[in-house]
């Protein structure tokens, strides 16, 4: 796919070419913009049939994607199993598009920021592209998972002494400091990310209700945009609701959707280390697909999210995250009309 470069607050653009995320006017998050019609000849369940929808690029095809949608024990409950990519997270679906960029641009450093599944997928795709990868990690972030990225994966770790938001800001200002390429949750990402939406309509075109867990709210604002495109070129008649889920410790963009103001940024407090997510990135974009899909917004506590980890051990032998399960919490909570796909976004734990 041919693309601009787009940036999310001042408007300014950029060819394809610009070997950046950031505007570099006013730091603002450079959104991919294709410069032609998007045309799919049909949806399948594998992520690399979906490469003309990806920005141009040299993508080397490594297994991912194509993951299960499990009809669940509750009659119109479907489980979408993220945690069968590589490294058991959606997250890997967006770090194969920005490593391949960075190897593009000519970079030998990926950075980002990550509470864990992050840095655990991005330090993956770094090592197997041949390029070093430097991770900031907030106070929140899984330790055992942050050791195991150090000593599989050969990352650099940088702790920090704050939440992700803190992690981020870091991470910016070491991507400009060492000339590395800044990964994480950004307009490359997206475009990743935006198959897992794809993948489902592929497989059950009639869905009514998709609930994703939001962080950074990345993913949400993905999904939204693959329903907009699929629409676009008539694959699909009308959006389905996306639903927001949320730590209800954490929930910063439940909160804009419900007071119908602005996201505004909160202290995490909640176990749930995947959504410990105080200030979330694409956050006023998610109320927006809210509002556009009307949609809902669903806060789930950390004791639920536990509860349901473990029903859902016992139930199908899969090891989740708290944050993975979230969304099926959330369809207890709110029982959705119609056929519904609960997103399970990882599966990083071990905890048994």
């Amino acid at each position: 796919m041919r693309y601009l470069l787009k940036c999310h607050a001042c408007g300014k653009q950029y060819s394809m070419f610009f070997p950046r995320q950031l505007c570099d006017n006013c730091e603002g998050i450079l959104d991919v913009a294709g410069t032609g019609d998007l045309k799919l000849p049909s949806l399948k369940k594998d992520f690399w049939s979906y490469e003309p929808a990806l920005p141009d690029g040299e993508y080397r095809h490594y297994k991912l994607g194509g993951t299960t949608l499990l009809p669940a024990r509750e009659s119109g409950l479907f489980l979408k199993l993220e945690n069968e990519n590589p490294t058991k997270s959606f997250k890997d679906r967006g770090s194969v598009v920005e490593v391949a960029k960075a190897l593009e641009y000519g970079y030998d450093e990926v950075v980002c920021a990550s509470t864990g599944n992050m840095a655990y997928s991005l330090a993956y795709y770094a090592k197997l592209g041949g390029v070093r990868a430097t991770v900031f990690v907030s106070r929140n972030a899984n330790w055992l998972k942050i050791r195991d990225i150090h000593e599989t994966h050969d990352a650099k770790i940088v702790k920090v002494d704050g939440d992700f938001t803190e992690a981020q800001r870091r991470a910016i200002a070491y991507s400009k400091r060492r000339e590395a390429f800044l990964g994480g949750d950004y307009g490359y990402r997206k475009e990743g990310q935006k198959t897992l939406a794809y993948e489902i309509l592929a497989e059950l075109p009639g869905v009514r209700n998709i609930l994703v867990p939001v962080g950074n709210a990345t993913l949400f604002s993905a999904t939204y945009k693959a329903l907009t495109e699929l629409k676009s070129m008539g694959l699909i008649a009308e959006l389905p609701r996306l639903v927001a889920v949320q730590a209800s410790r954490t929930n910063p963009v439940v909160l804009a959707y419900k007071k119908r103001q602005k996201v505004k940024y909160q202290r995490p407090l909640t176990d749930a280390g995947a959504i410990a997510v105080g200030f979330p990135t694409y956050g006023d974009d998610a109320v927006g697909a809210i509002h556009a899909t009307q949609g809902g917004a669903v806060e789930v506590s950390d004791k639920e999210m536990e509860e349901e980890r473990t029903a859902f051990y016992r139930e199908y032998g899969l090891q989740i995250e708290m944050a993975g399960v979230a969304s099926v919490a959330a369809f207890r909570k709110t029982a959705p009309k119609g056929d519904t796909v609960a997103v399970i976004s990882g599966g990083n734990t071990l905890k048994p």
